[in-house]
C-alpha cells in the first residue's frame, strides 16, 4: 500500500505527521532518547524489520531529525544521533507517553516513570497553559483562530465555526488577527 503524502497539506498537523506520523517512526526517536544509536541496537531494541527500519532512519535523517555520522574510520560503523529539530519532540514523546501511562498502560502500570535528572522527583504533567498567567487551559479553554499561513477557505471555515459557536451560545474571543 502505497503511503499518502501530508507535506502539501495547509495544516501543521498533517505536515508534522508527514513527518513522524507512522507509528515506526516516533518509537525510533523514543529509542534514540532513550540513547540508542546504531542500527543494530534500534533493530534489537524494537524488533522491527531490517528493511523497515533502514527506510525509517532514512526519512528521519532526510527531514533533519537524526543526523547520521560515521564511528570508524572506514565509514562503514554508524550511529544516528538527534539533532535540535529531533530534540524538539521530546515534548510530543512525553505527552504521549503521560497520555499512554493514564489511558493505555499494562495491568501492571506503566514500564517506566520520567522523573527530573538532578532530583529524581517525577516530572509535572504536560499541560496547555496561558501565555499571559501560565494557568492550565481546558480544550474549551482554547480557540482556532486564522494564522498567517490560512488561506481563504481556512478563513471561511473559521468563520463558519465561529458562526456555529455563537449560534450555540458559546462565542469565540474576537480574531486577534481580524481586529484594527
Amino acid at each position: 500500500m502505497r503511503r499518502t503524502s501530508f507535506a502539501d497539506m495547509n495544516c501543521s498537523i498533517a505536515r508534522a505527521l508527514d513527518l513522524i506520523g507512522e507509528w515506526w517512526t516516533l518509537l525510533i526517536v523514543r529509542e534514540a532518547f532513550l540513547g540508542c544509536q546504531r542500527f543494530g541496537e534500534f533493530e534489537a531494541r524494537l524488533g522491527i524489520a531490517p528493511n523497515v527500519l533502514s527506510q525509517r532512519l532514512g526519512r528521519l535523517v532526510e527531514g533533519g531529525i537524526l543526523q547520521v555520522t560515521a564511528t570508524s574510520q572506514s565509514g562503514k560503523a554508524l550511529a544516528y544521533r538527534l539533532t535540535d529539530k529531533g530534540r524538539d519532540l521530546h515534548p510530543v514523546i512525553v505527552a504521549l507517553a503521560q497520555w499512554g501511562d493514564q489511558h493505555a498502560a499494562a495491568p501492571e502500570g506503566p514500564p517506566i516513570r520520567l522523573v527530573e535528572r538532578a532530583t529524581g522527583v517525577p516530572i509535572a504533567r504536560l499541560t496547555t497553559r496561558s501565555a499571559l498567567d501560565d494557568r492550565p487551559l481546558r480544550p474549551r479553554d482554547v480557540a482556532v483562530v486564522a494564522g498567517p499561513g490560512a488561506t481563504d477557505a481556512d478563513r471561511a471555515r473559521l468563520a463558519d465555526l465561529r458562526a456555529q459557536e455563537t449560534a450555540q451560545g458559546r462565542p469565540l474571543p474576537v480574531d486577534p488577527t481580524q481586529s484594527a
